[in-house]
C-alpha cells in the first residue's frame, strides 16, 4: 500500500512538472508573438521613419521640418500608447546604444534649423517655489525623442527574442516617463509656430 502511494505521489509530481513546462512554453510563445504583433511592428515603422528624417534634417528647410514633425508627432504618440505589456525573459539583454555625441549631433542640427523658434517657455511645478516658468527648446525635445526611439530600433534589430522583449518594454516605459510627454509639449509649440507665429506658413 505504501509503495502504491509513493508511486502515485511521484506520478503526480511528474505530471505537475510536465504541466509547468507546457505552461512556460506557452508563455514564451505568447511573448514571442507579442514582439511581432501589429502594434509593435507599426511602432518600429513609424519610429524608423522619424529617426531617418531627423538624421537627414540638415538638408531640409525649417518649414519642411516643422511640417513633417507636425504630422508625425501624433502618429508616434498613438503608436507608443498602443505598445503591449511584455514580460521580459532576460533583463541582461537590455542595452542602450546612443552616446552623448550622437545626441548632440541631432540637437545642434535641429537648434540651427529651428533658429529663433527653438526656444519657448513652459511651466514647471516645483514643491518649494510652486509653478514657475522655465526656458525650453524644441531641439532638446526632439533630440531626446530621437535617442529613445533609435535605442528602441537598434535593440529590436538584434537576433534575439529577449532583446526584442527588452526593446518593446523599454520603449513603452520611456513613452510613459519621457518621450511621450516630450512629444505632447513640442507638438503644441509647433502648432503655435505654424498657425500663430507665422500666418504665411504653407501647408
Amino acid at each position: 500500500m505504501t509503495n502504491i502511494i509513493i508511486k502515485i505521489l511521484v506520478y503526480n509530481k511528474i505530471i505537475i512538472i510536465i504541466l509547468l513546462k507546457i505552461k512556460i512554453k506557452k508563455m514564451a510563445e505568447k511573448e514571442k508573438q507579442l514582439v511581432y504583433s501589429k502594434g509593435v511592428l507599426e511602432m518600429i515603422t513609424v519610429a524608423n521613419e522619424y529617426c531617418l528624417f531627423v538624421e537627414s534634417a540638415e538638408k531640409y528647410s525649417k518649414e519642411i521640418i516643422l511640417d513633417y514633425l507636425q504630422k508625425i508627432c501624433p502618429l508616434l504618440y498613438l503608436k507608443g500608447s498602443l505598445l503591449p505589456d511584455i514580460q521580459v525573459s532576460d533583463e541582461q539583454e537590455n542595452e542602450r546604444y546612443l552616446t552623448e555625441e550622437n545626441w548632440l549631433k541631432i540637437f545642434n542640427v535641429l537648434r540651427e534649423k529651428f533658429d529663433n523658434s527653438d526656444e519657448y517657455w513652459e511651466l514647471l511645478e516645483d514643491e518649494i517655489e510652486g509653478v514657475k516658468p522655465i526656458k525650453a527648446r524644441l531641439s532638446d525635445n526632439f533630440a531626446d525623442v530621437y535617442q529613445d526611439l533609435k535605442d528602441f530600433i537598434l535593440l529590436y534589430q538584434k537576433n534575439s527574442i529577449a532583446a526584442k522583449e527588452n526593446a518593446v518594454m523599454e520603449c513603452k516605459k520611456q513613452f510613459g516617463n519621457h518621450w511621450g510627454e516630450r512629444i505632447i509639449k513640442a507638438h503644441k509649440i509647433i502648432h503655435d509656430i505654424i498657425y500663430k507665429e507665422n500666418s504665411n506658413f504653407e501647408n
